[in-house]
């Protein structure tokens, strides 16, 4: 780092460091997807517990499988039902990501082809060559 950057965080100060970091466009978006992904979260939760467990529950004849447990003692039980539904919301949260992200890279990917064509510099030269030919004529 150069004196003069030394010597500007110090003007700055750490407010005015902070204000810069937390300002930039990639720590707004940062934030924007977090809180986004907290709103998500809540949805595919919902649906595991009210549309997929209950479909789950009927081929396993347990509607509930967050209160399957083995019972050690009256105090102590190991609840794998919960391990088993954190996972299945892992998975699903997991694809419905891996879909958003393919459908938007979709478009991207439309979208650059729908684009202007990139011209050379060898073309807009020999283009500026014939015409300049042309004149002479």
């Amino acid at each position: 780092m150069t004196k003069e950057k030394e010597k500007e965080k110090e003007k700055k100060g750490f407010i005015g460091e902070f204000k810069e970091f937390a300002l930039r466009g990639n720590v707004m978006d940062m934030a924007v997807g977090v809180v986004i992904g907290a709103a998500f979260t809540g949805i595919i939760n919902s649906l595991v517990k009210d549309i997929i467990m209950p479909v789950i529950g009927l081929f396993t004849e347990n509607y509930n499988l967050s209160s399957l447990a083995i019972k050690f003692s009256e105090n102590n039980s190991l609840t794998y039902g919960m391990f088993i539904q954190a996972v299945i919301n892992f998975f699903l949260i997991a694809l419905v990501l891996f879909v958003i992200i393919k459908f938007f890279n979709n478009l991207r990917r439309e979208k650059k082809e729908e684009g202007p064509t990139i011209v050379t510099e060898v073309e807009v030269l020999s283009e500026i060559r014939d015409l300049l030919k042309e004149q002479q004529k």
